[in-house]
């Protein structure tokens, strides 16, 4: 009887709650299509991928530890990897012949793709691994996580990192600029942050509510956004920290990436709210959820709803902008086709 009335109750507040769902596509202007190519199910959550510089590989991560290796022009795989313990976070080497994976053990493994081998292990961090990038350039690797603080490490020398201490609470995202003379992150404390890659902070960008979850630089490097829990998205002048624009988005943000052109920014988040998911889980109940948004960079304005049955922690386009792949936490990668429509 009481299980009947919770059910009826979280029944009723979802009804109730279907207005925070966020904005409606626009009808007219440039807009994005996408349509579902394949779906790739795992043996557990999964959590990102990151595509080679020269677009011919995709990795993917899962929170088993399997690392997977896909060639973009099959999409076949053709490296599996394994990182003890969980696979959280993982970026190519600048030549594509390497592959970084951080963790739950809190190590960064660098894996040698053409020896099929671990080259060597980065360790010092006290938690998890939530986020990696390397340099423009390729000769550094910055790494972040639970215990707050980020980590360089000169790819091209052994020795101990950089670390870039300002952030009160952990780091859930990290990205170089363009140009490779900054180093954007984004925290649990609310608040990103714009440091000189030798260390030195620059700029802090304070105006979300909760936490920060993704951000991404556009491609001239002139904009960052952010993306965070209290479901908003918002767009910061690179060279100064001035915020720009805020996007209301209904429901947390957990990533944003550009595309390649920098004409879109796509992003990933929960599909349905608190109560919508309380009701989810407790009767595996409810429709596709629109986890996943492309947005308009010029105007801001939602183009396409990818409809997902389970949150989205991460998005990422392919390099030639053809491609969406998308992680969902129901163990499953998904890759969409895009399409441009004028007008």
């Amino acid at each position: 009887m009481r299980l009947r009335f919770i059910l009826a109750t979280a029944f009723a507040l979802a009804l109730c709650a279907c207005g925070t769902a966020g904005p409606e596509p626009v009808a007219g202007g440039p807009r994005i299509q996408a349509s579902l190519a394949a779906t790739w199910p795992e043996a557990g959550p999964a959590r990102q991928t990151a595509f080679s510089r020269d677009g011919r590989l995709m990795a993917s991560s899962d929170a088993s530890g399997a690392v997977i290796i896909r060639d973009t022009s099959s999409w076949k795989v053709v490296e599996q990897l394994a990182h003890p313990g969980g696979a959280t976070s993982i970026a190519f080497s600048r030549d594509g012949t390497h592959l970084f994976s951080g963790g739950y053990d809190a190590a960064v493994r660098d894996w040698d793709l053409g020896r099929h081998a671990l080259a060597r292990t980065f360790k010092g961090a006290r938690g998890s691994i939530w986020t990696l990038d390397v340099s423009p350039d390729g000769a550094t690797l910055a790494a972040a996580g639970e215990d707050a603080l980020i980590r360089i490490w000169d790819l091209g020398r052994s020795g101990s990192p950089l670390t870039l201490n300002g952030h009160r609470r952990n780091v859930w995202d990290v990205r170089f600029s363009p140009d490779g003379t900054q180093l954007a992150s984004g925290s649990f404390d609310q608040e990103a942050r714009v440091w000189d890659v030798t260390g030195k902070a620059l700029h802090v960008l304070k105006g979300h509510s909760q936490a920060i979850v993704g951000l991404d630089y556009s491609p001239d490097g002139k904009l960052l956004a952010t993306g965070a829990d209290d479901s908003t998205i918002r767009f910061w002048r690179a060279s100064d920290g001035v915020r720009l624009r805020v996007i209301e988005n209904g429901r947390h943000v957990d990533k944003v990436a550009f595309s390649p052109d920098g004409h879109w920014l796509a992003s990933g988040g929960h599909a349905r709210g608190a109560v919508g998911t309380l009701w989810h889980e407790l009767t595996g109940d409810g429709s596709d959820g629109a986890s996943v948004r492309i947005w308009r960079v010029a105007d801001g304005a939602l183009v396409t709803n990818l409809p997902h049955p389970d949150d989205v922690i991460y998005v990422a386009f392919s390099r030639d902008g053809r491609w969406l792949v998308t992680s969902g936490e129901d163990n499953r990668f998904r890759l969409w086709r895009l399409q441009l429509v004028e007008g």
